[in-house]
């Protein structure tokens, strides 16, 4: 512990976003980051608890109090190699992951005023690129057997980075032209800059795993020629390239199917996916150029953001960047409880309170009980969206509330409507045993840093079964 009375003297400090008047003209990260000399008051707060509490709502099991303490001390090195004992990529979870450590910090039990954990790791990555600390491992020794990971999203690739580590020889499919999964197509460059999934791609790279894009899985059974049934426990996978060569197989490939709202008028033009606007905008910033009638843009236009979720949230900065006219949010559920604790899930557990994002402070109209009714339009393009106010009861046979109607039937004005209600779990056949399943794929949409953790786990297990084979 640096400094046993920094959590009584110094306050909780965060970095903060550039102004609003600034940011919403450009896609640059929003966020800022302070002084060396302050980032390590900051750190010198962590308490280094007899139970770090920290330490067990971290999915990765980061140690917070012992990285906190090297950063206070300004041994940066030390720092860099506690955190990424844990984390292979705190340059990621430093700019996106909703922090479940400092929500289980005992200053935020005390007084609300949790270590910064966050963006305490996020300067010890930057500073750790910055100084070098970060150098490709050539010394690898190969035990000689191959592992395809299928998906190179944060789950993909945690699990390919310590695969690889292990001295398996690792390939990783993905679909799409470049590496990160949602990272890349689903956040917006103002909360991650693409450039940093960049450098730890190529960092990857020379440490030995190969990336191989625009290559999608299909999974089929072969069927038997002889007698037409299938091979026994065999689950056989199709690729532009067999994937029979390798030991074992990861499918990391996410939750590609976006939970869609089958209402009226929903084939109109204007009515989108999330990811839709969010993935083209992303590649339209790194130079791939879309049609005019290809173009999904919020300039000009009214837009409708069903869904009150992060997905909402980033679909609401983006459509200011795009010039939008207005942007409204709804959601289906109540409004959250305000403030810093839930009643419902008390500390040390995450608290599911209302959440104000640095793009609900750019400019958004939110609602809530909101009901979806129709999608209305004029020549094939959406002008509106019919909606009414709902309320929840008890379910008198328990289980999930009933729905009941509240208010009467209105029109919210739209251009353009995104449907961001999240993403449906998908279904996997039953596969051999050399094929592994983790992150989303296995476990529905969640965050970012379990999907690294997933990752991780799957990675030992594969080393576990292969050194049994």
């Amino acid at each position: 512990m640096g400094n046993p009375k920094a959590f009584l003297e110094i306050h909780r400090q965060e970095a903060g976003y550039r102004p609003i008047n600034d940011r919403i003209h450009d896609f640059g990260e929003v966020e800022q980051t302070l002084s060396v000399r302050e980032r390590k008051l900051q750190a010198s707060r962590c308490m280094d608890c007899g139970v770090p509490f920290c330490h067990w709502a971290c999915p990765l099991g980061n140690k917070a109090p012992e990285w906190n303490e090297a950063l206070y001390k300004g041994d940066w090195e030390l720092a860099f190699k506690l955190l990424s004992s844990t984390n292979p990529f705190p340059e990621f979870t430093g700019r996106i992951c909703p922090a479940l450590c400092e929500k289980a910090c005992v200053l935020n039990r005390f007084n609300h005023e949790p270590t910064t954990n966050r963006e305490d790791e996020c300067a010890i990555i930057e500073m750790a690129f910055q100084e070098g600390f970060i150098q490709p491992r050539t010394d690898i020794k190969r035990n000689g057997k191959r592992v395809a990971v299928v998906g190179a999203g944060p789950a993909g690739l945690a699990a390919a980075n310590d695969l690889n580590q292990m001295g398996f020889t690792v390939t990783v499919f993905e679909k799409n032209e470049a590496a990160g999964g949602l990272l890349r197509y689903g956040i917006p460059n103002f909360k991650l800059n693409k450039a940093v999934i960049d450098r730890r791609i190529a960092l990857l790279e020379q440490e030995g795993i190969e990336f191989r894009f625009n290559e999608e899985l299909r999974i089929k059974n072969e069927e038997s020629p002889a007698d037409g049934t299938a091979v026994a426990n065999s689950s056989l996978f199709t690729l532009n390239s067999t994937l029979r060569d390798f030991d074992a197989i990861v499918i990391a490939s996410g939750t590609p199917t976006a939970r869609d709202l089958k209402a009226p008028g929903r084939e109109l033009k204007g009515v989108h996916f999330a990811l839709e606007l969010l993935s083209q905008q992303n590649r339209v910033l790194a130079g791939i150029e879309f049609g005019k009638d290809e173009r999904i843009t919020a300039k000009g236009k009214d837009v409708l953001v069903i869904g009150g979720g992060d997905t909402g949230s980033d679909c609401i900065g983006t459509a200011h960047r795009q010039g939008c006219k207005s942007v409204t949010q709804i959601e289906i559920m109540p409004r959250p409880v305000e403030g810093p604790e839930d009643p419902q899930n008390p500390w040390p557990n995450w608290p599911r309170t209302l959440k104000t994002t640095s793009s609900h402070e750019e400019g958004c109209t939110r609602r809530w009980n909101i009901n979806t009714l129709e999608f209305l339009g004029k020549d094939g393009k959406l002008t509106g969206v019919k909606v009414q106010e709902i309320d929840w009861k008890p379910n008198p046979e328990g289980g999930r509330p009933i729905m009941v109607e509240k208010g009467k039937p209105e029109v919210i004005k739209a251009e353009l409507c995104l449907l961001a209600m999240g993403f449906l779990k998908p279904e996997h056949p039953e596969y051999p045993a050399h094929v592994f399943v983790c992150g989303d794929s296995a476990n529905g949409a969640s965050l970012v840093v379990r999907a690294m953790a997933s990752g991780k786990e799957t990675a030992k297990k594969v080393e576990a079964y292969l050194s049994t084979q």
